[in-house]
């Protein structure tokens, strides 16, 4: 018997036409006919109607659709297990973040008059496109003597919204999520950029300001910076306006969540310090004088955005003079839990992100890998569910950051120095722990295959073929 007269035999039998009483004639035509009509069926069945490249959803240019987002693992893998803790989603007053991998806040100094350039769109573009969980902006000053340097970016007038939102616009056509970090450099203003310097006064002549910088006291960073003024109470209500204005601004370029920078040795953090305010008013003295102002900027911030926007907050642990300063009154650990409580009672702050140090310049640092994700952990100990709670600080590999999460029971991790370095960091970890992760789809076809037989992950898993 033919292979052709083998397959009419079994479509015949497959339709329930008897054979052995069917003429040979007539077998041969309706076998003929049946194959036909079967061919036919599976191609129209088969054959895609017209092929859309659809484009991402509210962005006013085209941009193809990334669904899912770069950077989200596949539940389940393609091995039928759960991907590590690090790939997994967490959420923060409603809004989810597809993995826990964030890129810290990193200033560029490359603003112009506060407004951001296509240096931002390019350094933060390009690490969005790759899959972070979450972006925080530069730190973003909210009036002008609030910069570090000239050259930092700013919300303290409505033509700085526009550059920003063309960011933001970015990386909402990458379906990722980005916030800005508002900050007030306090009595670390008027500086140069860290490449020029690291303790130099930026002059009047250069843009800078330093007969115009404000601290809680007059206590200076450090020599070579200018001498802070002390901040009069109406000066304090005009910073408490500027700052709801700029966060107005921040929403309406579209950011997804703020960040307050309370950390560092700027304006906020120097309130908190007992070694670097030494007012006597209602803003100096006790912990809850100290802590004041934080807390009015927090209200003033969520009463200022939308009800389902997440607030976050960096606060550094410690001043780091235990050591070199013990007789002398710092902001210490056992401070941070208490603030951060006050935090979480408040209702205002939904994330805490816990660096240390900047504060002082006799700080005595023991800088080592995630050498601040204990004080992180102490943090996540006494506010449990209530805050979510992200370390940063020298968080080299993928196992070392899985565990903080996993094991060590923080929310997320920030890195700095390592998307810059990579700005694919988040695909080099998922390989580096087996995780099958989505990507920007004009990247990932080239490493998958044409069409969508592959499906949207790049398979990292362990596998046999793999060579």
């Amino acid at each position: 018997m033919t292979s052709s007269r083998r397959l009419r035999r079994r479509i015949y039998n497959l339709v329930g036409v008897n054979v052995a009483d069917t003429p040979y004639g007539v077998y041969n035509t309706l076998g003929y006919l049946i194959l036909v009509n079967c061919l036919l069926t599976l191609n129209n069945s088969s054959m895609p109607g017209p092929i859309e490249n659809k484009a991402a959803a509210g962005i006013s240019y085209f941009s193809p659709a990334q669904v899912p987002p770069a950077g989200s693992a596949a539940i389940p893998q393609s091995d039928g297990t759960q991907p590590p803790k690090l790939f997994q989603p967490f959420t923060a007053r409603g809004l989810t973040f597809h993995n826990r991998i964030g890129l810290s806040p990193l200033c560029q100094y490359s603003a112009q008059d506060g407004h951001m350039t296509d240096w931002h769109l390019a350094h933060l573009g390009g690490i969005a496109q790759r899959g972070p969980g979450l972006l925080i902006a530069e730190a973003t000053a909210v009036q002008a003597n609030g910069r570090i340097t000239p050259e930092d970016s700013g919300l303290w007038k409505d033509s700085q919204v526009e550059p920003l939102r063309r960011v933001v616009e970015f990386v909402h056509s990458q379906s990722q999520i980005i916030g800005v970090q508002l900050a007030h450099a306090g009595r670390k203003a008027s500086t140069v950029a860290p490449w020029l310097s690291m303790a130099d006064t930026a002059v009047a002549e250069f843009g800078g300001w330093p007969d115009n910088v404000k601290g809680p006291s007059n206590v200076p960073f450090h020599a070579n910076f200018p001498t802070p003024q002390a901040l009069t109470k109406e000066e304090i209500e005009t910073f408490k306006k500027d700052w709801v204005s700029a966060v107005k601004r921040a929403v309406q370029a579209g950011v997804d969540f703020i960040e307050i920078h309370n950390a560092h040795g700027y304006l906020l953090m120097s309130f908190l310090s007992p070694a670097t305010n030494d007012r006597t008013d209602e803003y100096g003295g006790s912990f809850e004088n100290r802590i004041r102002l934080s807390l009015e900027v927090a209200k003033l911030t969520r009463e200022n955005v939308p009800d389902n926007m997440p607030i976050f907050l960096r606060v550094s642990a410690t001043d780091w003079l235990e050591e070199s300063l013990a007789d002398k009154s710092s902001w210490r650990l056992e401070d941070t839990v208490k603030f951060a409580q006050a935090l979480a009672e408040s209702g205002n702050i939904d994330v805490l992100d816990i660096s240390s140090g900047g504060n002082h310049q006799q700080q005595h640092i023991h800088a080592k890998p995630a050498f601040q994700a204990p004080f992180a952990v102490a943090v996540k100990k006494a506010v449990g569910d209530k805050l979510q709670v992200g370390t940063v600080g020298m968080v080299g590999s993928a196992e070392l950051a899985n565990s903080l999460v996993e094991k060590e029971g923080l929310d997320f991790v920030l890195v700095g120095r390592g998307f810059q370095k990579n700005p694919g960091l988040v695909w080099t970890w998922a390989e580096e722990l087996g995780v099958d992760i989505s990507m920007a789809n004009q990247i990932r076809w080239g490493f998958a295959s044409r069409g969508t037989g592959a499906g949207p992950y790049l398979r990292n898993r362990p596998r046999s073929d793999k060579i």
